[in-house]
């Protein structure tokens, strides 16, 4: 861009922005530091509003290269293309522009607002795409009382706000048109959402998978609700922060009722997980999920408790020795039984409730442990996780409950 210099332009816009920038130039070389509270809220609002007007006269003179087709006569494909380039901007962002240039030419009241500096840039974006998104076979005046009132609203509201009331604009001036059309935005917007519904998931190779998805917004808010509720402190969450929704993901995976699923090939979502006998009776070989993924004995152990997941066992030639049935698994009634017994995480001083717990065997099934309320107890997921560590030392307490002790 050019710097700053002397007016020689002829016409009183060129000349008159050529001045104003010689003037700002000077402005951008006073020092700030002196000014009071006061005079420095009000320079700031006037400097927000000096924004909006220039911006006005910018979009004005956009439209203006536009029906003169500047810049086509040095190969330029468009007046916006030749814009962006002699200005450094980016295309997208001059193209953007110039739409809303072309489109203030048809809103006068909203052009005139933005040049007094009424109105924001943004805002007078909202206020031109929504009265241009009203369903056509409307009487005009209707387009006028809409545009006027969002005018007035921008008084009070800033462009986000704005734009949820220009989307309901009908709702205020013509309630029985607004709710018919309503329906059908809300129908074509809902469509479109399932069409560009994505999930991708990424391994690292290092234990972690980053992932990506797209969903409707409302199946998005029925998952926040359902993570929420799993995440909230009061149901022994870790609260609502990333690590505490990415906590409450895994909770809602491994909770999952695998034969609520869809089978495929014949098979459910049911896990399989492959070890040796050694990993299963405390050992310290990694074992292998259906999926080719490598885990730690310590999870594999925990797996093997859950519903869900088949334990297979191999012998020290790779033979399988057993393959765990799900019927080895406590039953719902039984999970009832030892919810209405234990009332929670069997766990010393833990408060999650049962809702919350997984049934674990308290003598291990790979040593004998019979699927039996007596022989049972419901453990929260960080301590069954802590029952299959071989580091720590789960005892039973005097009073029925278990603690867990990290070895030395």
């Amino acid at each position: 861009m050019s710097s700053p210099a002397t007016p020689t332009a002829s016409h009183p816009v060129a000349a008159g922005v050529a001045r104003l920038r010689d003037q700002v130039a000077d402005l951008n070389q006073t020092p700030v530091w002196s000014m009071t509270p006061t005079e420095t809220a009000q320079a700031l609002g006037d400097a927000t509003r000096l924004r909006a007007q220039a911006d006005e006269l910018t979009l004005r003179l956009a439209a203006h290269a536009e029906a003169t087709q500047v810049g086509l006569d040095t190969g330029a494909t468009t007046t916006a293309v030749h814009w962006a380039n002699t200005t450094r901007q980016t295309q997208r962002e001059t193209a953007s522009k110039m739409k809303l240039a072309k489109a203030l030419e048809h809103h006068e009241t909203v052009a005139e607002a933005l040049a007094k500096g009424v109105i924001l840039t943004d805002q007078a974006q909202v206020i031109v795409e929504a009265v241009d998104a009203l369903p056509e076979g409307l009487q005009p005046q209707v387009r006028l009382e809409a545009r006027a009132h969002l005018l007035a609203q921008a008084a009070h509201h800033d462009a986000k706000a704005l734009r949820i009331l220009g989307r309901r604009i009908l709702d205020v001036l013509a309630p029985e048109v607004g709710e018919a059309q309503e329906a059908k935005a809300l129908e074509v917007e809902e469509r479109r959402a399932e069409q560009k519904a994505r999930l991708t998931l990424h391994d690292d190779g290092h234990g972690t998978t980053y992932g990506r998805f797209q969903v409707p917004t409302h199946v998005a808010d029925r998952f926040r609700k359902q993570l929420g509720a799993i995440a909230n402190p009061k149901a022994g969450g870790e609260g609502s922060s990333p690590h505490g929704m990415g906590l409450a993901l895994i909770e809602y995976v491994q909770r999952y009722p695998t034969d609520g699923l869809p089978q495929s090939g014949g098979m459910d979502a049911t896990v399989v997980v492959t070890m040796t006998l050694e990993t299963l009776m405390g050992g310290l070989k990694a074992a292998q999920l259906d999926t080719g993924t490598r885990i730690s004995p310590a999870l594999a152990r925990t797996l093997a408790c859950q519903a869900g997941v088949i334990p297979t066992v191999l012998g020290t030639r790779s033979q399988v020795l057993d393959l765990g049935r799900k019927a080895r698994f406590h039953t719902k009634a039984q999970r009832i039984a030892m919810a209405v017994q234990h009332g929670g995480c069997y766990a010393e001083g833990c408060e999650r409730p049962s809702a919350w717990c997984e049934a674990h065997h308290l003598t291990p099934w790979s040593q004998g442990g019979d699927t039996t309320v007596e022989d049972g107890a419901l453990l929260c997921r960080r301590h069954h996780t802590l029952a299959h560590r071989p580091h720590y030392d789960m005892t039973q307490l005097p009073g029925g409950k278990v603690a867990f002790t990290k070895r030395e």
